[in-house]
């Protein structure tokens, strides 16, 4: 892996500043997500025959991987690949979750120079058909009970020549070639098949999780991992350690799972701990996996961290040795916080980023102590500013847009699959548009306050959904809860809020009064709710977030019916 370090950042730092002005990217030529993360691991006299991947699934049964074995089958699966006519730049979709196929997949979809397209198995018919369609995958890798869906949609897949399946398999009436997994490794013979690429070299399709309109698929050059490590060596407190072993409960469907843990891990040869889930997440089982696989470094999204919040007194039933977590996608807030700290025995570094530029800005608490609430700040190697909409830096204080200067940061997509004009209207000149609301303080950091689209304008008034909705999951009646701009005569939009009620609360007036209050009290009065929806379920995407605009269009109808 000619040109990379094996340290991006310099743990000596003494503060952010000096770690942020001191960073230089080094992105050499030539490089292969597969190289790095594994051969030349593979290929050390020490780390070849240290664990890569530990390995459980739901019945409990386990299986360890080296870098030297996981080398070796994703070598031949390769080549077997390549004997079915997959080569540079087509591209590979892998459905499947944390197993260790899935990773042997992508280190051979890398190796051959095609493109790996991550997709989650919680997908169904329409969203799988666009995502397979859209991309014109030519090979597929997944678990046999995902087969009948395949089935239904091959008649529409014409580019698509060739499925790999692990798994018990019965009758296939599909049009594709069918081959066996482990089968295909143990038939290959021959040379290994490498393709050598350059970092600029597309290796990636990655769906947006389609929050408006259809998903975009944002297209990442191998270089897309070296843009990760810093980001990656502040969420763990200057990781490498001694010791350091990594886990998460995040699909390895979406950037968060693949590149923020698996990829960036193996980038240091450093352990990861896979578990196959047969359904939602449990927080029991996510403290078992911790303890028995000493966890030292994990990535835990914010819902699962508030359910793990309801388990009882986790220290006197589990012994934890947690020395960094990273969480992203919304705001943590204080309590979470401090009840990671007081149960999990670990600060957390909350970090932000997108599927198109990750892991952009974030805290490092070995260096400062975060603020609560706020996302942190721009991360060594990314210059991120708050913008208007003519692109230019504002002040502290003002709300805008936040930005990424694409200069010559790694971590930048080369563009949006078949979407030339989406890939355009990312940028005003090189600054990177995220679609993010913030404020930026005077030390630095970032405010979320909402997407653009979702900004709420009432009587005037800019407001952001976020802090809203934090607001009302303090009361101890609010389980969930969305804010929306609900047209209103007088104001043109007014705030409503969408809320789930916690166990023990009835929905009433009176409740709903009661919160409005309560929010009223804490926030702004033109920010409290002036209307209040009570809701069993709420429209989620595939990666938990609550689709904002499906409730707007929902309200919208009810009250101008077509």
């Amino acid at each position: 892996m000619s040109g990379m370090r094996e340290r991006e950042l310099n743990p000596a730092a003494a503060d952010y500043d000096e770690a942020f002005e001191s960073y230089r990217w080094h992105v050499p030529e030539f490089y292969n997500i597969a190289e790095d993360t594994c051969d030349r691991h593979a290929e050390h006299p020490v780390r070849a025959g240290t664990t890569a991947l530990f390995y459980e699934d739901e019945a409990g049964h386990e299986a360890r991987y080296t870098f030297a074995e996981l080398r070796g089958l994703s070598d031949r699966l390769a080549l077997a690949l390549a004997a079915q006519g997959l080569g540079r730049g087509e591209r590979m979709a892998v459905l499947m979750p944390q197993r260790p196929e899935t990773a042997i997949a992508h280190l051979a979809a890398y190796k051959l120079g095609a493109v790996a397209v991550p997709l989650t198995v919680l997908f169904r018919h329409d969203a799988l058909l666009f995502r397979l369609a859209d991309s014109g995958a030519r090979a597929i890798v997944l678990e046999a009970e995902s087969l009948p869906l395949l089935e239904q949609l091959l008649p529409e897949l014409p580019e698509l020549k060739t499925v790999v399946v692990t798994g018990q398999v019965g009758a296939w009436r599909g049009g594709a070639e069918l081959l066996d997994f482990w089968q295909a490794i143990e038939n290959s013979e021959g040379n290994p098949r490498r393709v050598k690429t350059r970092a600029d070299d597309p290796a990636l399709l990655v769906y947006t999780s389609g929050t408006t309109g259809n998903p975009k698929g944002a297209l990442h050059a191998h270089r897309y991992l070296i843009g990760h490590l810093p980001g990656f060596e502040f969420a763990h407190n200057f990781t490498p350690q001694p010791g350091d072993c990594f886990w998460t409960p995040a699909d390895w469907a979406w950037v968060g799972g693949l590149l923020d843990i698996l990829l960036a891990a193996w980038h240091y040869g450093l352990p990861v701990v896979a578990y196959k889930s047969g359904g939602p997440f449990d927080p029991e089982k996510a403290l078992y996996l911790m303890e028995k696989y000493k966890v030292r470094n994990a990535f835990i999204p914010p819902t699962a961290l508030k359910m793990m919040a309801q388990a009882p007194d986790i220290p006197s039933r589990y012994k934890l040795h947690l020395r960094s977590m990273m969480s992203g996608g919304e705001a943590l807030g204080a309590e979470t916080l401090q009840w990671a700290e007081d149960q999990l025995g670990v600060k957390v570094n909350e970090l932000y980023g997108q599927t198109e530029i990750n892991l952009i800005v974030g805290n490092c608490q070995r260096l400062w102590p975060a603020t609560p609430g706020s996302m942190g700040r721009a991360l060594p190697g990314h210059r991120v500013a708050v913008v208007d909409d003519a692109g230019n830096p504002l002040p502290a204080g003002e709300l805008g847009e936040i930005a990424v200067l694409r200069g010559e940061d790694p971590v930048f997509f080369l563009e949006y699959w078949n979407n030339p004009q989406g890939t355009a209207d990312k940028y005003i000149g090189d600054w990177a548009l995220t679609g993010d609301l913030a404020v930026q303080d005077e030390q630095g950091n970032f405010w979320f306050k909402g997407r653009k689209d979702d900004v709420i304008i009432s009587a005037g008034y800019r407001i952001g959904p976020t802090e809203i909705e934090e607001s009302l999951l303090k009361h101890p009646a609010v389980a969930l809860s969305a804010a929306i701009a609900s047209p209103d005569q007088l104001r043109g939009n007014v705030v409503k809020a969408f809320v789930k009620t916690a166990p023990g609360y009835q929905p009433c007036e009176e409740l709903a009064r009661e919160i409005q209050e309560f929010v009223k009290e804490n926030l702004a009065r033109h920010e409290y709710p002036r209307e209040i929806e009570f809701i069993e379920d709420f429209p989620l995407t595939t990666t938990g977030k609550i689709r904002r605009n499906e409730l707007r269009l929902r309200d919208l109808e009810r009250k101008q019916p077509l």
